[in-house]
């Protein structure tokens, strides 16, 4: 037997003061499209703002539908739109911010298994890594280099090959 550690390394900023100039406006830009994410069903709003190597911003926020699980996540929203309207220009971070409530408090979310599977999809085809910024309005904010750190033994499309 083997045993392994698999770690990463996770920034914790106090304030949103404390990020840098254009962390804190793709954060800003999350927070804004947040505001009208359609979440009537969980009451748990989610935006998006994802940062293309062009310099375009691309906003997203979750989805819900009475169908659970037909709806979509702000994240995805937000890169397969990037996606679709500039095909071929790499996304070189993304911001998520939530809302605060009772149940979570000001600790930021990370993104569901869907997304980052989605997510790290978008880095394996552009063959460079997407920062993440994790935040909400108040409370600390988190920052990784990669959607990889948090997705470790990625499932890809090398399982489905016969090659």
């Amino acid at each position: 037997m083997i045993k392994r550690k698999i770690a990463f390394n996770l920034l914790i900023f106090d304030k949103l003061s404390d990020l840098s100039q254009n962390d804190q406006k793709l954060l800003k830009d999350a927070i804004a499209a947040r505001s009208n994410a359609y979440a009537p069903y969980s009451k748990f709003k989610v935006g998006a703002a994802v940062l293309l190597e062009n310099g375009e911003v691309v906003i997203g926020n979750n989805q819900e539908n009475a169908s659970y699980p037909s709806g979509l996540c702000a994240e995805r929203v937000a890169v397969f739109q990037a996606g679709a309207r500039f095909p071929g220009v790499a996304i070189t971070a993304i911001a998520i911010s939530t809302l605060p409530s009772e149940r979570i408090g000001a600790t930021p979310a990370a993104p569901c298994g869907n997304c980052r599977q989605s997510i790290v999809e978008y880095e394996q085809r552009q063959q460079s890594p997407i920062s993440i910024i994790m935040g909400s309005e108040k409370g600390q904010i988190y920052k990784c280099s990669s959607m990889g750190d948090i997705l470790p033994l990625v499932f890809d499309g090398s399982f489905l090959n016969d090659s």
